[in-house]
C-alpha cells in the first residue's frame, strides 16, 4: 500500500506490518476524534451564538449520555492497549533459535560481531528469513539502535545489555541510525543492514572468519586464569560454569536470579554485587582489564558451556535446577 509513498519507509521485517497497522489505526482514531470535535465546535458556535435578548438556560445532565461517552472511549482505549501490548511483547520476545549478534556502540560508530566470529563496523550482514537477536551495550553514552525498515528501535545503555530482535523478509540494504542524541557527531552515527540470500550470506560469512566468538572467549578465559577457580569438579573456589547459563542461581541473601547475559556480565565486571550462596566473595573485578568485545566473548563462552548459544533469557526459568554455588562466574 505504502511501498511507493516517499515518506513511508520500506517494510522489510515480520514486525513491520503489525507496527504499521497499529500506527494507521491510531492515526484514523485521532483523525476521527479531531474531526468530531471541530465539527461540534462549528455547529455549536453557529447554533448557540450570542443573540440579543436570548439568555442561556441551565441544561440538566443525562445519565445515558454520560454512560455512552464514557463507555465508547474506554472501549477504544482498551483496543489500543491490548493491540499495543501484543505488538510490544512480540517485539521483546525473541525466538529460541535466533542467531545472536553482539553490538557495541561508541561515539560514533557501531561495532558488531557475529557468534560465528565475523566482525563488522557500521554494517551488519544477515540472511533473509532468519531470526536475529541483538545483544547490545554501549562503551560510553546512551545510543539507540534504529532500523526504520524493520520498525525496530532499542536504546543501547552503558554498563548493561539490552536486546532486540528482527526477522528480515526482503533482501536489500537498509538504513541503520542512532536515534538518541549522543554527542557532536550524532548525525554521522549511521550504518547499513545488508539482508542477503542464504547462499550469498554463507559465502560472505566464510570469508575472513576468525573462528567462533565462544572460542575467543575460551582462550581469554584461560589467559585470565579463570579456570583455576571455575573448575569442572567440586574443588574450585568458584562455581562450576557447566550448564549454569539460563538457570536460576541462589544468592547469599536468599534471592533467586537467572544466569542470563546481564548476570554473567555483572559477575565479570562487578563480582561482589551478587554473591552466590555457598562461596566467598574472592573473585577480583575485571573492570578496566577487559574491553566490551572481550566481555562479549567471555559471555559467549559461558553460554557455550551450557550448549546454550541459542537459548534465550525469556525461557531461562523453564527448568528449575538445584542452586548453583559460587560468586557468580568467579
Amino acid at each position: 500500500m505504502f511501498d511507493n509513498f516517499p515518506l513511508w519507509p520500506a517494510r522489510a521485517s515480520t514486525a513491520a506490518g503489525n507496527v504499521d497497522a497499529l500506527y494507521i489505526f491510531l492515526i484514523i482514531v485521532s483523525g476521527m476524534m479531531t474531526l468530531l470535535v471541530f465539527t461540534a465546535i462549528v455547529i455549536f458556535a453557529a447554533r448557540y451564538r450570542h443573540r440579543r435578548g436570548v439568555l442561556a438556560e441551565q441544561i440538566e445532565g443525562s445519565i445515558p449520555l454520560e454512560v455512552t461517552w464514557s463507555i465508547i472511549p474506554l472501549g477504544v482505549f482498551m483496543v489500543i492497549f491490548v493491540w499495543g501490548a501484543v505488538v510490544y511483547f512480540h517485539s521483546r520476545t525473541p525466538p529460541r533459535d535466533a542467531t545472536d549478534v553482539y553490538v557495541v556502540a561508541k561515539q560514533w560508530m557501531w561495532k558488531l560481531q557475529h557468534a560465528e566470529g565475523q566482525r563488522e563496523i557500521n554494517s551488519l550482514h544477515i540472511p533473509v528469513d532468519r531470526d536475529v537477536r541483538l545483544i547490545m551495550t554501549s562503551q560510553d553514552v546512551i545510543h539507540s539502535f534504529f532500523v526504520p525498515a524493520f520498525r525496530m528501535k532499542q536504546d543501547v545503555l552503558p554498563g548493561r545489555y539490552t536486546t532486540a530482535w528482527f526477522h528480515a523478509t526482503k533482501a536489500g540494504t537498509y538504513h541503520l541510525f542512532c536515534a538518541e542524541y549522543c554527542g557532536t557527531q550524532h548525525s554521522g552515527m549511521i550504518g547499513d543492514i545488508v539482508v542477503m540470500e542464504p547462499a550469498q550470506y554463507e559465502a560472505w560469512m566464510s570469508g575472513g572468519n576468525t573462528g567462533p566468538l565462544s572460542a575467543t572467549g575460551e582462550k581469554l578465559f584461560a589467559e585470565l586464569g579463570c579456570a583455576t577457580c571455575h573448575r569442572s569438579d567440586t574443588q574450585g573456589r568458584g562455581p562450576n560454569l557447566q550448564g549454569v547459563f539460563g538457570k536460576p542461581v541462589q544468592l547469599q541473601d536468599g534471592r533467586m536470579v537467572t544466569a542470563d547475559e546481564n548476570y554473567i556480565r555483572e559477575s565479570i565486571l562487578d563480582p561482589g554485587s551478587k554473591i552466590v550462596n555457598g562461596f566467598k566473595p574472592v573473585m577480583p573485578t575485571f573492570q578496566g582489564l577487559v574491553n566490551e568485545e572481550q566481555v562479549n566473548a567471555l559471555v559467549a563462552y559461558v553460554k557455550s558451556l551450557s550448549g546454550a548459544s541459542a537459548v534465550k533469557t525469556n525461557t531461562a526459568m523453564a527448568q528449575p535446577t538445584a542452586p548453583a554455588k559460587g560468586n557468580q562466574v568467579q
